[in-house]
């Protein structure tokens, strides 16, 4: 039988999910957060997708992504079906992120200017931001979101730690 890479009970391995977590559904808290307290803002910066002409397409989007992203990031932050949110979170920043690209491409054109020098508030919930700083900020949320995916630590998890059933699952999945 093959040994894993990192034992699922190490130290470290539970202390580097726990980051992981925090950080990942720390930022979707707040991004989500300034978006749901603006929901004007948000709207506008929408419309300068020209993803969708239908009005209420536009305004359901404005409308739930923000709640939608809190939600992900308070069952990350909890350890509530982390791996599904995570999945959810990795989703959305893969459309977030070529969404951004294309528009940061369109700019770039239009101005005549050095991509990294591209800066433009992109809705992300930050302010304005050159666009290198961003896809580096959601690549580094997309590894996050992969770890997560890989079902690693179960440190500080409401599943395991604070039910009777998964204190039992954690208690017999150990060697």
């Amino acid at each position: 039988m093959k040994r894993p890479l990192l034992p699922a009970d190490c130290a470290a391995v539970d202390a580097v999910t726990v980051a992981a977590r925090w950080l990942l559904g720390g930022r979707f808290i707040q991004m989500g957060l300034e978006k749901a307290l603006h929901p004007v803002l948000f709207l506008k910066l929408l419309e300068q997708y020209h993803m969708t002409q239908s009005s209420l397409a536009l305004n359901g989007i404005a409308i739930v992504l923000p709640w939608f992203e809190i939600f992900c990031g308070l069952l990350v932050v909890a350890g509530i079906a982390v791996r599904g949110a995570a999945l959810l979170l990795a989703g959305l920043l893969a459309v977030f992120t070529a969404v951004v690209l294309h528009r940061a491409l369109a700019i770039q054109a239009a101005g005549a200017i050095p991509f990294c020098a591209v800066r433009f508030d992109c809705g992300c919930g930050g302010g304005a931001e050159f666009i290198c700083a961003k896809l580096r900020e959601n690549a580094a949320m997309f590894l996050l979101a992969a770890w997560l995916l890989a079902g690693r630590g179960r440190a500080l998890c409401v599943r395991y730690n604070w039910t009777a059933r998964g204190a039992a699952q954690a208690r017999d999945a150990k060697p």
